[in-house]
């Protein structure tokens, strides 16, 4: 698997992919579409304004969103979407930003919403104020958080409400959203992973939300450096402000005027928070091929091959002393995954030892390793080809004093 591969040249084993779209092992396999298009992109030179521009207009068309944004991953366009949220199109917030002396930077986010991920809205100088309990796991029928609770805590300070959509935790985005805009405040998405369907690119603007993150690396299958911002225009124009090098003499700056309007800004931006996450013009073409890529693609065709390689994963693990597998279809994935319960008496090693054992291997074998301590493992067919499926199974049971099949 990892004959004449530029990894071999560096001396670097590589991954057969059974975790899913998770960046610190590269995301998902970049489209032909898009490195085709970055290419092509790599032959002239561009103003990077026009190009953001010309982005914007295709995300509109398939999101419904006001504006759109290429930006780098989607960790960037939360770091973006909260600086516009603070700063809007006032120059002297933007260039003090993270720093928020006397001005409204809390970000309202129900406790249960709140990962690592955050940090992203912390780093543009947003002051996380949690909201709700975490009483569902009592199993009382009792939601984490209510609609009075975010209204509750939006005062004078409130710059935004960041919602981390899952399909099982409530309440509905559509309340969330009615609930900050009687209060004249914006509503952020982290809909990183949640596509596809396809349908889901615009059903999160449908329900209210003003900025909304998707990463661009994942399901669409662009470079892993990018990442989708769609919302209202006017959050879009101060995200590019912040973004884009804005070192110019103020009588030759000219940015497009559908993007970012230089006559409603008091002056020339200085280089914004988010001037670190640079995104090329190649990267910017590439996923804009990739996008279009995405919608062509016949999704329901994917998802049943994804769910015939979890089938054939899972009949692979049910033989094997030790482990039983489940099938699940649940909110936490948009594709089928296949749990593995491992009995470690039985199996004759622990699940975390088993899950080790693959990292360590030549090429690396990744499962998903969440619920390693309570003894599973999950299997994602997502990024597998029918061969790494068969490898990653084969490696399994020979680490459990199988025969590898390989």
């Amino acid at each position: 698997m990892t004959d004449g591969s530029v990894y071999e040249e560096l001396g670097v084993p590589t991954v057969v992919n059974a975790a899913g779209t998770k960046t610190r092992i590269g995301g998902s396999r970049i489209r032909p579409e898009a490195r085709e298009a970055m290419d092509r992109a790599a032959e002239a030179f561009v103003r990077l304004s026009d190009l953001q521009a010309a982005a914007s207009d295709r995300i509109t068309e398939v999101t419904g969103a006001e504006a759109g944004y290429v930006t780098n991953g989607a960790a960037g366009a939360l770091l973006l979407a909260a600086a516009a949220s603070i700063a809007g199109t006032d120059p002297g917030t933007m260039a003090r930003l993270p720093n928020t002396d006397d001005v409204a930077d809390e970000v309202v986010m129900p406790r249960t919403h709140r990962t690592g991920y955050d940090h992203a809205l912390r780093t543009a100088g947003a002051t996380i104020v949690d909201v709700g309990t975490n009483d569902a796991t009592l199993g009382t029928g009792a939601r984490n958080v209510e609609p009075w609770e975010y209204a509750d805590a939006i005062g004078e300070d409130t710059a935004a409400v960041a919602h981390v959509y899952k399909a099982y935790e409530g309440p509905p985005l559509a309340e969330v959203c009615e609930v900050a805009h009687d209060h004249d405040v914006p509503v952020i998405v982290d809909a990183a992973a949640e596509l596809p369907p396809k349908a889901n690119l615009s059903w999160f603007t449908d329900q209210g939300a003003d900025l909304v993150a998707f990463s661009g690396g994942k399901a669409i299958r662009g470079p892993q450096t990018t990442g989708i911002l769609a919302g209202r225009a006017a959050l879009i124009e101060s995200v590019a402000a912040q973004h884009l090098d804005t070192h110019a003499t103020a009588s030759v700056w000219d940015p497009p005027e559908r993007l970012l309007d230089a006559g409603r800004f008091d002056g020339v931006p200085r280089q914004g928070v988010g001037r670190p996450l640079k995104v090329g013009k190649e990267e910017l073409v590439g996923l804009l091929a990739a996008l279009d890529a995405f919608l062509a693609e016949d999704h329901d065709a994917l998802a049943r091959e994804w769910r015939e390689r979890a089938e054939r994963v899972a009949a692979g693990l049910d033989a094997v002393e030790g482990l039983s597998t489940t099938i699940e279809d649940g909110a936490k994935s948009v594709a089928p995954t296949v749990a593995v319960a491992v009995d470690a008496e039985r199996a004759g090693r622990s699940a975390a030892d088993l899950v080790l054992a693959l990292r360590r291997e030549d090429p690396r074998v990744f499962v998903g390793a969440d619920g390693v301590d309570g003894g599973t493992f999950t299997v994602s067919p997502m990024c597998l080809t029918d061969d790494e499926a068969d490898h990653a199974v084969a490696r399994i049971r020979a680490n459990l004093g199988g025969e590898s099949g390989d």
